[in-house]
């Protein structure tokens, strides 16, 4: 048994979306390492996934990523 026991952050009306249960937590009950979160509503908790993949194809398709070696562009702005 463990000496300590690590709490999770996080407070009533704060959600999360559990990626290894797969479900929408207020509070939050899983490890920060299996959430999404915190949102405001239970709602944008449950669109997490979909939150998620909307912005890796924004960044996929950012042209400031993407120079000729594959690499993101270093150059200021």
């Amino acid at each position: 048994m463990a000496l300590f026991k690590k709490s999770t952050a996080g407070k009533p009306g704060e959600w999360y979306y559990c990626l290894e249960h797969k479900k929408v937590e207020e509070g939050p009950e899983c490890p920060s390492k299996n959430r999404f979160g915190p949102y405001t509503t239970r709602e944008e908790a449950s669109h997490a996934m979909e939150t998620a993949r909307e912005r890796n194809l924004e960044w996929e398709n950012d042209p400031r990523w993407h120079d000729a070696g594959g690499k993101r562009d270093e150059s200021p702005e």
